[in-house]
């Protein structure tokens, strides 16, 4: 079997592309509005985007069925602020991810409605999620558009680790976080590691 995803309809890609790409982690993302609000989402099209300087970046899609032509709320606090955090989501913070996925209005703040823990950023304005193992502070570098999604790259600024994850010169124990992966419309916990013989 083969395809021309030019010629198939981008639902069917997507579930293409999705199924074949992983495991995905999840960039947990931490915001705020003009008006000051906190605003969290999980974006699994996530990566690093360079090593010098240190980058990330980040696909958002568009707007839900619930707010079709619109952008999502972390896109347009992104453009606006120009500063965003990128938290890492292990499998025990797995229920309170997925309610922060959920529709919401712009204005409810999903710190809450998850029952996570807002704590001050060193060096941006939007928080960080206190119970994540790691945070990543960053200042926006560009915005691509491409297609009907936004490439968000960012500079890191600042980096945050719970003691209990950090193996010591500059390794993060990766075991012991059990961080949570997307593999199409499930989800799956990186626990075993495979070593290959070098």
């Amino acid at each position: 079997m083969n395809l021309d995803l030019r010629s198939i309809e981008s639902k069917q890609a997507y579930k293409l592309l999705t199924g074949s790409v992983i495991p995905r982690p999840i960039a947990w993302v931490s915001t705020t509005s003009a008006q000051g609000e906190n605003n969290l989402a999980p974006y699994s099209f996530f990566t690093v985007a360079s090593r010098q300087p240190p980058a990330l970046c980040i696909s958002i899609g568009a707007g839900t069925e619930e707010r079709e032509g619109t952008v999502k709320d972390t896109l347009a606090n992104i453009k606006l602020q120009k500063e965003f955090v990128i938290n890492v989501v292990p499998s025990s913070l797995g229920n309170e991810m997925q309610k922060s996925a959920e529709y919401v209005p712009s204005n409810v703040d999903e710190f809450k409605t998850a029952g996570l823990t807002p704590v001050e950023s060193t060096s941006v304005k939007p928080p960080r999620v206190g119970e994540a193992p790691i945070s990543i502070e960053l200042e926006l570098n560009q915005i691509l558009e491409i297609g009907s999604d936004h490439l968000v790259i960012g500079n890191v600024v600042h980096y945050h680790i719970k003691d209990e994850y950090y193996l010591g010169n500059y390794k993060v124990d990766i075991e012991k976080i059990g961080i949570l992966g997307r593999l199409a419309g499930n989800y799956g916990e990186i626990t075993n590691i495979h070593r290959l013989p070098r």
